[in-house]
């Protein structure tokens, strides 16, 4: 098994990564031989990772880093970096490398703060590998003066400093940043390969697997919760149902109303374990007792760090809502697919009675126009809109085609 085995659908990306981690190992090598770097080096110090969500942009990149701290003694005979059983493989593929730092964000955006550290980071020589490795996986969360301070590194790098970047699109990272990147785009994966790895790897039964990686399109991490979270199915089925309750305007306004409890309880869920053992080991560090008062002087980290917890709750409650909007995206697209005759396959294969009601029931420039509400909704709720309002209107529109 090596470093790439969890890339799926990927192998031009692939291809490019692993000539890249060859020009890194034999660089490091040149480096300490004293010898000149090739100029032809595929190897760079600062790259960008697109694609659509579920491609695997965070794997990738995890992946590369895992093959740059390869020190497997295979690379001495001519194999290639990214062996998957060295040391620097397994402990940078489960994040415990001390010089590959991932970073992923539970909030709504990564600020000038955090992004200070990273920097400050990346100045550091290699501790123990032979690269230090920053993986940034939310680089579309960072703000504009977080980006500005990005800039300064990704220009100016330490000689033994890798950035990895990812985000959904080369327009969601500043154009200062992106233009001193290399760009690899990741494509969607085929539903057969998602399914091929749901029964190779988790051990889930043929059937199901393919009925997930259909009804998410290739969204591997999706396909994945779906196919073994029963309350994630059970929540799937509500929302694919919501286009047929929409046949009134009370119908609308309580779909809408229930979509955002849903959300709301399953942000809840997330972060009511999580916030209250956070709440009790930042207590024991500032020295209260058990049950007693704060120390003088602790208020005001308490109260960042409940900001902060806030502000993560507001993420998982827009996460969780986006999941239900692309899922009603999904209906809509195979209620189209119907009404036009198309040969694509139908994803949604679980309600394909609804489907046909739907289809039967309207024309496609009204379903097309159902598409661009869900689609103005999810760019609401991005612009910090009242979820509750955003899907009101959504509903609203989806009754009126």
């Amino acid at each position: 098994m090596t470093v790439w085995d969890d890339l799926v659908g990927q192998d031009r990306v692939q291809e490019q990564l692993a000539a890249a981690a060859r020009d890194a190992d034999a660089l490091v090598t040149a480096d300490g031989a004293g010898e000149p770097v090739s100029p032809g080096s595929k190897m760079t110090h600062a790259w960008l990772f697109t694609g659509p969500p579920g491609s695997g942009r965070a794997t990738a990149a995890r992946a590369f880093a895992a093959a740059l701290q390869c020190t497997s003694p295979d690379r001495a005979l001519g194999g290639a970096p990214g062996c998957g059983f060295c040391d620097g493989c397994h402990t940078s593929l489960i994040g415990t490398h001390a010089d590959v730092e991932v970073v992923r964000t539970d909030l709504l955006s990564i600020g000038v703060k955090e992004t200070r550290e990273l920097v400050r980071r990346a100045q550091l020589s290699p501790a123990v590998g032979r690269w230090q490795v920053i993986v940034l996986e939310d680089a579309d969360r960072l703000t504009e003066g977080a980006g500005n301070v990005l800039l300064k590194a990704v220009e100016e790098p330490a000689p033994r400093t890798v950035w990895l970047l990812c985000a959904p699109s080369l327009e969601d990272v500043l154009p200062t940043i992106r233009s001193r990147c290399r760009h690899l785009t990741l494509r969607t994966p085929p539903v057969d390969a998602v399914a091929d790895v749901l029964i190779r790897r988790d051990g889930i039964d043929p059937e199901r697997a393919a009925s997930a990686a259909r009804a998410t399109q290739g969204h591997i991490d999706r396909a994945r919760r779906l196919a073994t979270d029963e309350r994630a199915r059970s929540r799937r089925a509500a929302v694919l149902k919501l286009p047929l309750r929409v046949e009134d305007i009370g119908g609308c306004l309580k779909a809408a109303q229930e979509l955002i409890d849903t959300a709301t309880d399953d942000a809840k869920q997330v972060s009511e374990e999580v916030d209250a053992k956070e709440t009790e080991e930042m207590k024991a560090a500032l020295g209260a007792a058990a049950g007693g008062r704060l120390p003088r002087g602790t208020a005001g980290v308490m109260k960042e760090l409940e900001d902060r917890q806030k502000r993560r709750k507001t993420r998982t409650q827009r996460d969780s809502l986006d999941l239900a909007l692309t899922d009603l995206t999904g209906f809509y697209r195979d209620v189209l697919a119907i009404q036009l005759g198309s040969r694509i396959a139908i994803a949604n294969t679980d309600v394909e009675d609804a489907l046909d009601r739907v289809a039967r029931s309207s024309t496609p420039e009204r379903t097309l126009r159902r598409i661009e509400a869900v689609i103005a909704c999810r760019r609401s709720l991005d612009r910090n809109v009242a979820p509750l309002l955003a899907v009101e209107a959504m509903t609203m529109a989806l009754r009126a085609g």
